[in-house]
């Protein structure tokens, strides 16, 4: 039996990041927003205020995280489980998840990255420390701004596309 059969569900968001990325065509640098799925996640001290995220070491957004130093967690509603779902099967590195999925971008208040507009709430963090473990890297993010814009029902991950949500 597998870990994730014992403790799943668990809430489902999704994770935005930026960086500035070369382009095959020019010499120019450009802005490359990302989001991805993610289960892996927890509140790790109250004082600071510290949340972690757990990303796979070869993962395009590990790679954006790792350069940008922030990232921000966005809880999403279950009415929007077929976006969540396409943000965890898909790569970000040659797509634009916003565009593919129509979520809404809009930039975060104190950090350098972007968030999601249909977000139940966030957690826009500046990371303070990096743990590898296995084949994951622990970003751990002290919480700069947080805002819990309603209460719709959230997305928790049972297993592959089977969700359901708390109340």
């Amino acid at each position: 039996m597998k870990v994730s059969d014992v403790a799943n569900p668990r809430q489902t968001v999704l994770v935005t990041s930026r960086d500035e990325i070369e382009s095959r065509f020019s010499p120019e640098k450009k802005t490359k927003d990302n989001i991805f799925t993610l289960s892996w996640h927890t509140q790790v001290s109250h004082e600071p205020e510290l949340y972690a995220i757990s990303s796979g070491k070869e993962r395009f957004s590990t790679k954006l995280i790792r350069k940008s130093k922030v990232f921000v967690v966005n809880f999403m509603p279950l009415k929007l489980k077929k976006e969540v779902l396409f943000c965890g099967t898909h790569s970000g590195e040659h797509i634009d998840k916003f565009e593919e999925t129509g979520l809404e971008k809009e930039e975060a208040d104190k950090v350098d990255c972007a968030r999601i507009k249909q977000a139940c709430g966030y957690l826009e963090c500046k990371v303070v420390n990096e743990i590898e473990a296995g084949d994951h890297i622990i970003f751990i993010g002290e919480v700069i701004n947080s805002k819990l814009n309603n209460k719709e029902k959230r997305i928790f991950q049972k297993k592959g596309e089977d969700f359901t949500t708390t109340r």
